[in-house]
């Protein structure tokens, strides 16, 4: 059974943005740090690109920085990341993870949502 749930994504055009959102259950929501990642098609690692942690404090990869908008609704358990002015380097599969580092403490593993793809169209 699924822990983290994603949605949104697809084909979007250059120069576009789009969100993706992740669900999660509220002992992951409320105890864990939530980050998104992405693996472009042939690479082998995820790259970090936005973290969130249990107080909210938000870091960025910096190349993204500046496109890229991570945040949560803490009342509906979902958290968001918005990247805009889309290029073709963005298209890959995006993933939401929640993990114990900079969690609350009381987050008992590393999750991962199902993956979403993302392609950018020149």
């Amino acid at each position: 059974q699924a822990q983290l749930v994603q949605s949104g994504g697809g084909s979007v055009q250059a120069g576009g943005s789009l969100i993706v959102s992740c669900s999660a259950p509220d002992y992951i929501f409320d105890n864990c740090a939530m980050s998104w990642h992405r693996q472009p098609p042939g690479k082998e690692e995820r790259e970090l690109l936005a973290t969130i942690i249990y107080d909210g404090f938000i870091t960025y990869e910096p190349s993204i920085k500046d496109r890229a908008v991570i945040s949560r609704d803490t009342t509906k358990k979902l958290l968001y990341l918005q990247l805009t002015d889309l290029k073709s380097e963005d298209t890959a599969m995006y993933y939401c993870m929640a993990d114990p580092v900079g969690g609350k403490g009381y987050c008992a593993s590393t999750y991962w949502g199902q993956g979403t793809q993302v392609t950018v169209l020149s």
